[in-house]
C-alpha cells in the first residue's frame, strides 16, 4: 500500500514537492539581465530572418556555428543549475541559476534541446547507478 505523501503547503493543497517545483518554476521566469546580454553579445550582423523573410539581427549558435534570429536564441548555463548530483540546496541553486554573463553559452533552440537532454539522460544515470532519491 501507498503512503499518502502529506499537504502541508497553500492551505494544506500542495505537497511539499509540488511547493518546490513552484518556487523553481517562479525563479526560472525571472527576467536577469546577464542572461539577455549574453544573447546580446552572441550578435553577429543584420540579416534576413529565413522563414518570415524580414529584415533581423543574426546571432552565432556556440554550438553549430550556424546563424539565427535572436527568438530563436538560448542562453544555457555552463554550470547546470541542477548537476548531476541533483537539487543540493536553495543557496546553491539560486547561485547557479542567476550567474553573471559570462557564466551563460548562447546557442540555438535545437542545440540547447540537445544539451539539456543529454544532462537529463547523465542525472537519471547518476541517480540510478546511485540508488539516489533526490530531485
Amino acid at each position: 500500500m501507498a503512503s499518502k505523501v502529506e499537504k502541508t503547503r497553500n492551505d494544506n493543497q500542495w505537497t511539499e514537492s509540488r511547493f518546490n517545483s513552484f518556487i523553481r518554476s517562479a525563479l526560472r521566469r525571472a527576467a536577469w539581465p546577464p542572461k539577455y546580454q549574453a544573447i546580446r553579445n552572441a550578435y553577429v550582423r543584420d540579416g534576413i530572418n529565413p522563414l518570415t523573410g524580414r529584415k533581423c539581427k543574426l546571432h552565432r549558435c556556440s554550438q553549430c556555428d550556424e546563424l539565427f534570429p535572436q527568438k530563436d536564441m538560448q542562453a544555457d548555463h555552463v554550470i547546470p543549475v541542477i548537476g548531476i548530483e541533483g537539487f543540493i540546496d536553495w543557496n546553491t541553486y539560486i547561485d547557479r541559476l542567476f550567474c553573471e554573463k559570462d557564466g551563460f553559452e548562447v546557442m540555438c533552440k535545437p542545440c540547447h534541446k540537445e544539451i539539456t537532454e543529454k544532462e537529463r539522460i547523465a542525472r537519471a544515470k547518476y541517480k540510478k547507478e546511485n540508488n539516489y532519491e533526490n530531485t
